[in-house]
């Protein structure tokens, strides 16, 4: 790695989901406020929903997900008991006819640790208080410790159509020391019932940065993963913030692989995946070439959102369950992250909204400016700026943050202000959109590493 870059690589950079983001929420966001939001939604708008599913069978000592290991399978159904009543406490809040659903996303934790009745009850519900627009996308995480041909069968007659692994690594090392332990085989097994069962579009996670991970080993999982032919693969970085999530204290400092390890990993599972057949899609995703992924991304279409890259055209995301964020147009809102909190306020009639924060004009205008460097590695700053009726002066500021970045190789600035990344340092995108962050502070710990 060239030296200019390790300062770069080893800054807390936000992940860009959103912007602005979840940092600046308010924690004061009062509920009424969301309810007028839903209300001002055109009544054709299209939607997108996400659930999450905040509970797993075993932690995974790498895991920053927002879950929990229940000690009875009581506190998931009492879970779901509590999800169904939040989404129809929300339903008559909405303008508008059914059949608007483009996108039915199922996150966590593991959604598949829920029983098939528990699952296919939520399904239902939104199925017949929101109803789906046709071909719409139905798709869920999974865990292939857990998973077995009859549960792909079941998630088939669901309706589900997409399907999620966390795959992470193949070598059983790795695995051991990340206490995830899922041999290849049991992944392509997996692989096959789901195919066996129709559900033909899956995804993969990656991660590279794990302990014990080495610029060979994850060449070589790269490789079984790409053989495998999902149609997409996400590939993150481990961030270990152990001060944060506690259970990570189990991984040993000394076991973790210093920064330019982690860069030349990442940049070997590029070259990897490339070589394979895949698109490689912004910061950190991939597509077959032949996916809707890639094609979005060559016709410009390619979104960004809390869920990371993706074809999704709604208007509006509305997520259900503890901790999950929505995102209209007027702004973003997020239901209470600890869990008894959230339960009280379904129990009791109330909407689980506690965080939120209204969108001002300016913030549309970077952020649009931020998810199309996120998404094509190039945007035209000051054009955007004039679109949205702003003096591209505004961004005169911007300009000058990105002079450094210039200098040493992670941006180029063309005359008419268009901004663009370099394939080679699409790792540091980042880095670049952060010129157009007005809200964003340099805080130790606050947010992931670039690399």
């Amino acid at each position: 790695m060239d030296k200019r870059l390790t300062k770069y690589a080893l800054a807390d950079v936000p992940r860009y989901t959103s912007y602005p983001t979840a940092v600046q929420f308010e924690n004061d966001f009062a509920p009424e406020t969301w309810v007028g939001w839903l209300g001002q939604l055109d009544e054709d708008a299209s939607l997108s929903v996400y659930v999450h599913i905040p509970f797993c069978k075993k932690m995974c000592w790498y895991c920053g997900c927002h879950t929990t290991i229940p000690n009875t399978y009581d506190r998931a159904a009492r879970y779901t008991q509590r999800l169904l009543k939040e989404i129809e406490q929300t339903t008559p809040l909405l303008n508008g006819p059914k059949g608007r659903v483009t996108h039915f996303h199922f996150g966590g934790g593991t959604p598949t640790y829920l029983r098939e009745e528990d699952l296919a009850a939520i399904v239902e519900k939104v199925r017949e208080l929101f109803g789906f627009a046709e071909g719409a996308e139905i798709a869920i995480e999974m865990d292939p410790r857990t998973f077995s041909r009859e549960k792909a069968f079941a998630l088939a007659e669901m309706g589900f159509n997409r399907a999620s692994f966390g795959v992470q690594d193949f070598n059983a090392r790795v695995q051991e020391l990340v206490n995830r332990i899922q041999p290849y085989d049991m992944v392509a097994d997996s692989v096959a019932w789901l195919h066996e069962a129709g559900i033909t579009s899956v995804n993969f996670d990656l991660m590279y940065g794990l302990p014990g991970q080495t610029v060979d080993t994850v060449i070589e999982t790269a490789k079984q993963a790409a053989g495998l032919r999902p149609d997409r693969i996400a590939v993150f970085g481990y961030a270990h913030v152990p001060w944060f999530k506690k259970h990570q204290k189990m991984i040993r400092d000394e076991d973790l692989p210093g920064i330019e390890q982690r860069y030349h990993q990442a940049m070997a599972i590029n070259e990897t995946l490339s070589a394979n057949g895949y698109t490689a899609i912004g910061l950190d995703h991939y597509a077959r070439n032949d996916d809707s992924m890639a094609a979005a991304l060559h016709a410009g279409t390619l979104r960004r959102n809390f869920q990371g890259y993706t074809v999704d055209p709604a208007d509006a995301l509305i997520g259900f369950g503890c901790s999950a964020i929505s995102s209209l147009p007027t702004g973003f809102a997020q239901s209470a992250r600890d869990m008894a909190k959230w339960a009280t306020r379904i129990e009791e009639g109330q909407l689980a909204i506690d965080r939120g924060l209204k969108l001002s004009d300016e913030d549309r205008m970077r952020g649009e400016i931020i998810e199309k460097l996120m998404c094509f590695l190039r945007a035209n700053p000051r054009a955007i700026a004039e679109q949205h009726g702003f003096d591209a002066a505004l961004l005169d500021e911007s300009y000058e943050k990105l002079q450094p970045l210039v200098a040493d190789g992670l941006c180029q600035v063309a005359d008419n202000g268009e901004v663009i990344v370099p394939d080679e340092m699409r790792l540091f995108v980042r880095t670049v959109c952060l010129a157009f962050d007005a809200y964003y502070q340099p805080k130790p710990q606050r947010h992931a590493k670039a690399v």
